[in-house]
């Protein structure tokens, strides 16, 4: 890299991301690369990278480019590469209307788990319609400290493990990936959901993101908790035809979780935009040697 690279610094409920803009797909971001820039004494700092790409410029999404103009290539902190983000989808969506590229409204983005629909309000909060739950069958355990929970297994376009629990210290301090199992149940690692309740469709939560650690927000994990709520206290809205809301509190701010008859999950929360600059390419030279 020779030359400056532009970034943005954004959060969803404190679920922080650098933010790269490359519409033709010219920065080479390598697993290396990514993982220094999202370093938070070394680098910019960031629980993950979005990477903003014309979809049509995107050899994984050229086949949505149809349906959305703009690609959400997601990192996680450590490089690796990530099916969705719900937080990241907000605040990606926040930088294409600080870009002029988008307006309020209706707007669809690409992400390697689909097309998301998102709609930008007036007030300032960005609701993204986030697609169905799976709900794979089979037991899964998860562990902290000598502790088990039996755990939901939620697939929300990237996988979770839902435990509910009597006191979030049970997670742990959630540096590294809590155990589970079966080990089949997760072959390429899970989110780890562990969760109290705060009242009547009120809950709680901490999570670990697979390739993060514990983050302060996770928008599919809160989707996945409000799902698996909703089935632990008995409530299907495709049985009922009536709508389900959880208010979810992650440690960033709190997000609102809604489950369709249909079986679509929309989840609204803020997005901000907080500093901007050019990433040194000397410095990234020197933090991949």
């Amino acid at each position: 890299m020779s030359t400056r690279i532009a970034f943005l610094k954004g959060h969803g409920t404190e679920n922080d991301f650098v933010i790269v803009p490359d519409p033709e797909n010219a920065v080479d971001l390598s697993p290396a690369a990514v993982a220094a820039l999202c370093d938070r004494r070394a680098g910019i700092g960031g629980d993950g990278l979005l990477h903003v790409v014309r979809s049509a410029a995107h050899p994984e999404a050229r086949a949505m480019a149809a349906e959305a103009e703009w690609f959400m290539d997601y990192r996680n902190g450590d490089g690796s590469i990530a099916e969705m983000c719900g937080n990241g989808v907000r605040v990606f969506a926040r930088y294409l209307q600080r870009a002029g590229h988008v307006s309020e409204g209706d707007i669809a983005v690409a992400t390697r788990g689909g097309v998301k629909t998102v709609h930008i309000a007036k007030e300032g909060d960005i609701t993204v319609g986030m697609g169905r739950a799976l709900l794979p069958e089979g037991d899964v355990t998860v562990s902290v400290g000598g502790r088990s929970w039996p755990a939901r297994n939620v697939n929300m376009g990237n996988p979770h493990a839902v435990a509910f629990v009597d006191d979030l210290a049970h997670a742990g301090d959630l540096y590294t990936p809590p155990p589970f199992s079966p080990a089949a149940a997760y072959p390429d690692g899970v989110n780890v959901e562990f969760v109290v309740d705060r009242g009547p469709r009120h809950v709680a939560l901490r999570v670990h993101e697979r390739g993060s650690g514990e983050t302060r927000s996770c928008g599919t994990g809160a989707c996945a908790v409000a799902v698996a709520t909703a089935r632990r206290d008995g409530v299907d809205p495709g049985v009922t035809g009536t709508p389900a809301t959880y208010t979810v509190d992650v440690p960033g701010g709190t997000l609102v979780i809604t489950e369709r008859p249909d079986g679509e999950i929309e989840m609204t929360g803020p997005a901000v935009i907080v500093a901007e600059g050019v990433i040194e390419p000397e410095w990234l030279e020197s933090a991949l040697r």
